[in-house]
């Protein structure tokens, strides 16, 4: 290993924002994102420009920033019912995501008896139960929010199982020579160190339960941002369909560095070194 990638590393795992190799790698990854989505985009309004491609087939990134701009109020009254649903939903997906890997941890009964079904249910094609949900639970938000819940908690949940299960076994024995009760050794090793598998698996959820909610909307909803591509599509106009997409994607990633920023935080609390 070179010497810039161990200072580098050390950085990190210290926390030492001063330090200019992590400076450097921060900007790095701020910076490359951001070169290629603006090259994606140059090169998208050029092609468009150039072939002369009609709006309804597929508009500019100029004329969809355009038209979020002149109706952004619009676009706002309609992505916050979509953004709140997603939230809810996937904090009621991590709360009982969890919980039932807490149980799967320490329950071998319940990990033979329940583990098989989480993964039968996972591989029915969750789209094909969408409209269930609607007849069980009405047109309102609760099937959106169960829907939400129900195809967003199966990572949770095998991923805070992994990090539980994880432990290092030598820290829970030494916990336990010490008398240290199975609640003292869950808060003081196996959380901790689950914590980085836990916000792995909430990552994947939160993208799961934009997409659980946008499929109630456009199968029930009167607003939302699911509702609203499928009454522009309807209409073949093209670009509030796009800037609606535009929308939904600043709306996800509000939503994903929320929850990033939710793993700094307790990283630091914990003190879970990132290698």
């Amino acid at each position: 290993m070179s010497d810039a990638s161990s200072k580098t590393r050390l950085a990190q795992q210290t926390g030492d924002v001063s330090s200019p190799a992590l400076r450097g790698l921060r900007g790095r990854a701020l910076l490359l994102p951001l070169a290629v989505a603006f090259a994606v985009l140059a090169a998208w309004q050029i092609a468009v420009k150039w072939a002369g491609i009609p709006e309804v087939i597929l508009p500019s990134p100029t004329s969809i920033l355009a038209l979020v701009i002149d109706k952004q109020d619009i676009l706002l009254r309609h992505a916050i019912p979509t953004t709140l649903e997603s939230a809810g939903g996937f904090l009621l997906a991590s709360i009982f995501g969890i919980l039932i890997a807490i149980l799967l941890t320490y329950s071998e009964i319940a990990r033979q008896a329940l583990f098989p079904n989480l993964v039968f249910f996972q591989l029915i094609p969750k789209i094909a139960l969408a409209p269930l949900f609607i007849m069980w639970l009405g047109i309102g938000s609760q099937s959106r929010l169960a829907f939400s819940v129900f195809i967003s908690i199966f990572p949770i949940i095998i991923a805070s199982t992994a990090g539980l299960s994880s432990a290092d076994p030598n820290a829970v024995r030494l916990c336990r020579s010490l008398t240290a009760s199975e609640w003292q050794i869950f808060t003081s090793v196996r959380f901790p160190s689950a914590l980085p598998y836990i916000f792995s698996g909430m990552k994947i959820g939160i993208t799961l339960s934009i997409i659980g909610v946008i499929i109630g909307e456009f199968i029930t909803s009167q607003r939302g941002l699911g509702y609203l591509i499928i009454f522009a599509t309807s209409r073949a106009d093209t670009v509030v369909a796009m800037a609606s997409i535009a929308v939904l994607c600043a709306s996800g990633l509000l939503l994903y560095g929320a929850v990033a920023l939710a793993e700094k935080i307790t990283d630091r609390k914990y003190g879970v070194p990132r290698g």
